[in-house]
């Protein structure tokens, strides 16, 4: 029996993807936003990935009586001084917005050319969890790595053709779902939520 239902707060199709597989085992009813009747429109100005993360949520939990699950996800490049950081989602040239990742990933390398080599990166995933009446908890996971010269892969989103990882060998994009899933940012987000999400799914919150 589904203790609680839980929106997954993103109309990113691969963040609905990889959250699903991640929560699939739960006493909770998972739902994303295009199963429900309601149109969220975020805007994310929050300082901090938590901040944003909470906005999305509270947004979605406010709109639908459910407790709502989002997250703010950033790719940090040593070299770029943590920059794509809190605006990777629409990285980009001052005077110019780019339309894709594809151009977003092109840029980054643009940037990076001056730069020796190993470019060190991280992803960093902040995930918030929120109640109807604004309730919230937050967890964190990092994911250390390195920026490659050339997409490889075609698996993931985002930056994840770039980020490689040296102990498998492979970019993000490189791995299967199930593999990603084992490792990611926001995969180790998720698992340190989970004693909590479990935790309120028992009282039937």
């Amino acid at each position: 029996m589904c203790a609680i239902s839980l929106l997954l707060a993103t109309g990113n199709k691969g963040k609905q993807k990889e959250l699903l597989s991640l929560l699939s085992d739960g006493p909770w009813r998972l739902y994303v936003p295009s199963e429900v009747e309601v149109d969220v429109q975020v805007e994310e100005t929050g300082e901090t990935y938590a901040a944003n993360a909470y906005l999305k949520a509270r947004a979605w939990a406010r709109a639908t009586g459910m407790w709502a699950l989002a997250d703010d996800t950033g790719l940090e490049v040593e070299a770029l001084d943590g920059a794509p950081g809190l605006y990777s989602a629409r990285f980009g040239p001052p005077d110019r917005p780019l339309k894709s990742f594809v151009e977003r990933r092109a840029y980054l390398l643009q940037l990076l050319q001056p730069h020796p080599r190993p470019w060190r990166a991280r992803f960093r995933c902040v995930v918030a969890l929120v109640s109807p009446q604004g309730k919230a908890l937050f967890s964190e996971g990092v994911l250390p790595g390195e920026i490659i010269p050339e997409e490889r892969g075609e698996h993931g989103f985002g930056y994840d053709p770039l980020f490689y990882l040296p102990e498998q060998g492979r970019t993000l994009a490189e791995l299967t779902l199930e593999e990603k899933n084992r490792v990611s940012h926001r995969a180790r987000a998720i698992q340190a939520l989970l004693p909590a999400l479990e935790a309120l799914a028992r009282m039937g919150t």
